[in-house]
């Protein structure tokens, strides 16, 4: 789990399972909400993803079917672990964060991993929430607040309406999001610009090749972190494929102009939610006091501006 897990992610694809919270509490052949269709998302994964007998999403794992809450487990565990080293002492109770915009259905599944991993899930929480309470927000005294939360793989803003410091109360004004746009989106653009390049310039498609799309997957979300402090980037990876005349190797300079130029839609599409959040807490952006970034991916100077 974690950094061990992903290092071997590139030997490994098959049975290294990533973004499974996009399969939590859902079910195949769903009416397509604000979520792509599971199918569609299955399609994208490295690992296996089939249909369990109830519609639910199942994850095959060295030839052993796993249920989303299941995996979701593994990784609590892991959390509960590093939580009971550090503090010295057992931990069997839980309050774990799910996007605001979870139905009932993926709190559900949330709740169920919780339990799985051994946990007494006291409550679900939303993220922002949870994020304001981290950053001490409950003591700021009566202020509105934007939660702007761009993860991984979701994509969260709330409007909060802190009440007066003595009361330390939050109210969620609105919410609104979109559970299929984050970081690995990001990471999707560079992996298809890289595979394109290589293709004018090879003739060979990357994306028929799981250990290559591993690789690229790597590359891709490193190239974007170093591209938040620097103009341009190398993405090098020697030996990525080879055909009959040998081995080939895969050379190129990304710049920031040309990735901003490639996510620039998905930077967009976040301010859909973010006027509708505005609109439904009868707020106008004049009126908010304060912002709060959330996610690793707010860490981009676009996304920033």
């Amino acid at each position: 789990v974690g950094q061990i897990a992903k290092r071997q992610a590139i030997v490994n694809p098959e049975n290294t399972i990533y973004s499974i919270k996009r399969f939590m509490g859902r079910k195949w052949g769903e009416p397509p909400g604000r979520e792509l269709p599971i199918e569609e998302d299955a399609r994208r994964k490295s690992y296996k993803v089939t249909k369990a007998p109830n519609g639910d999403a199942r994850v095959v794992m060295g030839n052993k079917e796993y249920s989303p809450p299941e995996i979701s487990a593994m990784i609590i565990q892991k959390l509960k672990t590093d939580a009971e080293a550090y503090l010295g002492e057992k931990v069997t109770e839980a309050v774990i964060t799910v996007p605001a915009y979870f139905n009932d259905s993926q709190r559900q599944a949330t709740k169920d991993a919780g339990k799985i991993a051994g946990l007494e899930v006291l409550r679900i929480v939303n993220e922002p929430t949870s994020a304001s309470l981290a950053y001490g927000l409950d003591k700021k005294g009566e202020e509105t607040i934007a939660v702007y939360d761009l993860g991984g793989g979701t994509f969260d803003i709330s409007i909060l309406e802190l009440g007066p410091v003595a009361e330390r109360t939050f109210q969620v004004k609105s919410t609104n999001g979109d559970t299929h746009l984050g970081g690995d989106d990001f990471d999707q653009r560079i992996i298809d610009w890289l595979c394109d390049e290589f293709k004018k310039d090879q003739g060979i498609d990357l994306r028929q090749d799981k250990m290559a799309l591993q690789r690229l997957n790597e590359a891709a979300e490193k190239a974007k972190c170093e591209l938040s402090t620097v103009q341009q980037t190398e993405v090098n990876l020697p030996f990525i494929t080879a055909d009959a005349s040998g081995p080939k190797h895969l050379s190129i300079t990304l710049t920031r102009a040309k990735l901003e130029q490639l996510i620039m839609d998905l930077v967009e599409k976040s301010l859909g939610p973010c006027r509708q959040a505005l609109a439904d807490a009868e707020k106008t952006p004049a009126q908010i006091d304060g912002i709060v970034l959330v996610g690793g991916q707010t860490r981009m100077p676009l996304v920033q501006q």
